[in-house]
């Protein structure tokens, strides 16, 4: 039991150190990283709160390794989904304003009044609980009310408004810190119409609020694409997510930047890689693994690669995805297999075993970006890197 227990303890520590015992790992470029958020801070100028969103282990980057280095590069807050996330980054010696932008339950508010978390609000319910909370704790909390502008999903509707705002007059340690809305269709048009539609509704509810005697110390509405292409969204606080990690939240939204005076240039932070564990001779009309949907058309080399589904390489890869083996793409042959995967490096005489894979990132001149992994198997970047495994370690890289 005793070598097992420090087995685990090695592993994680080298993990955390950047020494790799796995066969797949995640490398985080931190030069990438800085000048994504130099980038954004050059759009919004130094007066407003540049609030980065590290929700879902930071789109897949690694919470516990980008955050730190965004606080470096000058993110004033950072954002998370649950409460869990705000207590990593607090335990790894994050001090910077935290803004809970998911549900949390009403039991577990208590942590979050104990723990100065900024939280976001939207129904009576979450609101009593954090009065009745602080009245015990004789602490404060800071909310952030969410209007519904036209999305539908989180939001305080303008009818429930005065409400809503008779229990923040109950209670004063319950304070309205501020107001926010998210779009819900900016990112995938060209065509600003429903933005300006959501930003009108959010800009009278935010004027019906002051009339009834609040002033919200902050407003915020703009996401990646907006603080990108519509400086009028930016208020006086901004919600960066996907772009921070070098990320296009569309298509879109890249055409609609080559448009601006200032252009817009977004580094990738990720590569995941891999290694060659076996090479091996497979012959003319031989299938290829599972349900034999792949069948050589000619004398073959392959690599088996000890990645699958499991770590987040999606199934749908099958007989469809390239990885980068010495600068040469090599196709995937066969499914995509739990935790391992077959990829042809005919013709590729110098591929021997252990040689490193570039799953997603770049390797010599060629390129496997997450935009072109999403249009393989239809669907969009953020799911790319997100589904990636969080066991598989980040390592920050210069």
């Amino acid at each position: 039991m005793a070598v097992i227990f420090y087995y685990f303890l090695l592993r994680n520590l080298f993990s955390f150190s950047g020494m790799n015992p796995t066969l797949s790992w995640i490398e985080i470029s931190r030069s990438a990283l800085k000048h994504n958020l130099q980038t954004f801070r050059g759009l919004v100028g130094s007066e407003r709160v540049l609030s980065q969103a590290v929700k879902g282990n930071a789109y897949g980057h690694g919470l516990r390794v980008c955050a730190p280095i965004m606080v470096e590069a000058g993110a004033n807050w950072l954002c998370v989904n649950a409460l869990f996330e705000a207590l990593e980054l607090r335990s790894i010696g994050v001090e910077v304003p935290i803004y809970i932008m998911g549900y949390v339950p009403l039991e577990e508010l208590k942590t979050v009044i104990e723990n100065g978390f900024r939280q976001v609000v939207y129904n009576k319910e979450t609101l009593e609980k954090l009065r009745e909370v602080c009245r015990e704790l004789k602490m404060p909390i800071y909310t952030h009310l969410k209007l519904e502008t036209g999305t539908n999903r989180q939001g305080v509707l303008e009818q429930d408004l005065p409400a809503i705002l008779d229990i923040y007059r109950s209670e004063p340690m319950v304070i309205l810190e501020g107001t926010a809305t998210h779009f819900a269709n900016i990112e995938d048009t060209t065509d600003p119409s429903y933005a300006k539609y959501q930003k009108e509704n959010f800009d009278n509810m935010n004027k019906k609020i002051i009339q009834a005697g609040f002033t919200p110390k902050y407003t915020h509405c703009a996401n990646t694409a907006s603080t990108i292409i519509y400086p009028e969204t930016h208020e006086n606080m901004v919600r960066v997510g996907v772009g921070a990690y070098g990320l296009w939240p569309s298509n879109e939204t890249f055409v609609s930047s080559r448009h601006l005076e200032t252009k817009v240039e977004l580094l990738p932070v990720m590569t995941w890689k891999t290694k060659v564990v076996q090479l091996k001779k497979v012959p003319a009309n031989a299938a290829i693994g599972y349900g034999c949907t792949y069948r050589a058309r000619y004398d073959s080399v392959v690599a088996v690669l000890p990645v699958g589904y499991y770590d987040g390489y999606d199934r749908k890869l099958s007989n469809i995805g390239l990885v980068l083996i010495n600068g040469k793409r090599a196709p995937v042959r066969g499914r995509v297999f739990m935790n391992m995967v077959v990829v042809d490096v005919t013709g590729m005489p110098d591929v021997k075993l252990e040689d490193e894979v570039v799953l997603l990132g770049r390797q010599g001149d060629e390129t496997v970006s997450a935009e072109q992994m999403a249009r393989w198997v239809d669907t969009i970047n953020y799911e790319i890197t997100t589904r990636i495994n969080e066991r598989l370690p980040r390592v920050v890289v210069e």
